[in-house]
């Protein structure tokens, strides 16, 4: 998957254009720092739910026109706002499998199609040093092979996802939520555009539904969901350290 706010150059990796390319730690995640969301998949939501709120949102249509919905994990309390990131470093230790993945990701070609694409103005990537891409021969190399399994798992895994989330819309079980907060200079925070799960609808499921949810993985979603929440506490408090610590003037982005 690509995300605009992140790959600021997607290119399809082509083995002549990109014969010398070496791919070198990333050490300053700020380009991330207009990302405040991602999509995680749900192998992900055990760790994810631990550092990370998580929330659903809505993600356009099928190609049949049914609205689809997909979770992310929150980074900030407004666009183009990501609080994981302090100073270079990314502030939790657990990074969503398509973050880490960075400055990879697949962009669809047609339906049956993808292709392996590389964000070409991507500080990690080097003529000089680091992990070669192809080989002396044009080949891809064991490690670039190994990155394009990787992210063609993680696509396994996001249609896995798609297809949860849909339950959950079956179900009617997502609604329309808005988070605010008080801050201590009295002025309110106010935070919507996602979904949340409706414990009154959750809790007035049939037996059989509840059953069903748990077998096929749905209900540990949504506990994992409902685990994270709090933490969206905690990116209020990120903010307020983070306006505290810049220069007079100066507004936060």
């Amino acid at each position: 998957m690509i995300n605009a706010k992140l790959h600021a150059t997607p290119v399809a990796l082509d083995r002549e254009q990109h014969k010398g390319l070496k791919l070198k730690p990333l050490l300053d995640w700020n380009v991330a720092n207009k990302l405040n969301s991602m999509f995680v998949a749900a192998v992900e939501f055990g760790d994810v739910c631990r550092e990370y709120p998580i929330v659903f949102v809505r993600a356009g249509q099928d190609d049949q026109g049914k609205q689809q919905t997909a979770p992310v994990a929150v980074f900030g309390l407004s666009n183009d706002e990501n609080l994981y990131i302090q100073g270079t470093a990314w502030r939790a230790e657990y990074m969503p499998a398509l973050l880490r993945m960075y400055p990879f990701g697949i962009a669809r070609v047609d339906t049956e199609r993808y292709a392996l694409c590389v964000d070409t103005s991507s500080p990690a990537l080097s003529q000089t040093e680091g992990q070669a891409l192809f080989n002396e021969q044009g080949q891809p190399t064991e490690y670039l092979d190994g990155i394009h399994k990787q992210l063609q798992q993680i696509e396994t895994e996001v249609q896995r996802t798609r297809h949860l989330c849909d339950l959950l819309q079956e179900k009617d079980l997502l609604r329309d939520m808005r988070f605010d907060a008080d801050l201590p200079d009295g002025q309110k925070l106010s935070v919507d555009g996602f979904l949340t799960v409706d414990e009154k609808r959750l809790n007035d499921l049939s037996d059989a539904d509840v059953l069903a949810l748990h077998r096929n993985g749905v209900m540990g979603l949504i506990h994992a969901h409902q685990v994270s929440l709090p933490l969206m506490r905690r990116l209020v408090n990120w903010r307020l350290q983070r306006a505290a610590a810049q220069p007079s003037g100066r507004t936060n982005t």
